[in-house]
């Protein structure tokens, strides 16, 4: 895996909530890891860690990267969505929520959704998979913003079955 690749995957964990991400290629494999100390109450620096390969040689440490300043956008609904459906990210990868950049989204709030429709794509490895919808209902919110990474579980939509 190239440099390039490398910090490009470390940019991933970092602007998105996962603590770890695990990628395996040609039979060489790296593991990414955030670590928070939470002892003190505070957040520190995130360490980040590379696995060695299968060759034997230990992997250089992977360089430290500058925290991001911009605020994630917010995927735990409040207490007031319980009745609420959610769907949610099956991997880790990027949001789009059109097929093309210059296509209508696939789904707006307010819209309504029934089982199969495909509401958005979640990119991967340069894999576009499509997500569907698993209950008939209305997109009551829509999470996360275009082109945001996301993490694996991470809520897209809040569905309001009743609706």
């Amino acid at each position: 895996m190239n440099e390039d690749k490398i910090k490009s995957l470390i940019r991933l964990v970092e602007e998105s909530k996962i603590d770890q991400l695990e990628i395996s290629n040609w039979g060489r494999k790296i593991r990414i890891t955030r670590r928070l100390a939470q002892d003190n109450g505070h957040a520190s620096m995130p360490a980040y860690f590379a696995a060695p390969s299968p060759g034997g040689a230990a992997p250089s440490p992977a360089p430290m990267p500058a925290l991001a300043g911009s605020p994630a956008v917010d995927s735990k609904p409040s207490i007031a969505d319980k009745k609420y459906v959610e769907i949610k990210s099956p991997m880790v990868g990027t949001f789009y929520a059109a097929p093309a950049p210059d296509a209508p989204p696939y789904v707006k709030q307010g819209d309504r959704v029934s089982v199969g429709q495909v509401v958005c794509i979640v990119e991967a490895m340069k894999l576009m998979n499509e997500i569907e919808s698993e209950v008939t209902g209305v997109i009551s919110r829509i999470m996360i913003e275009n082109a945001q990474p996301v993490e694996f579980g991470q809520v897209l939509f809040l569905i309001d079955p009743a609706g």
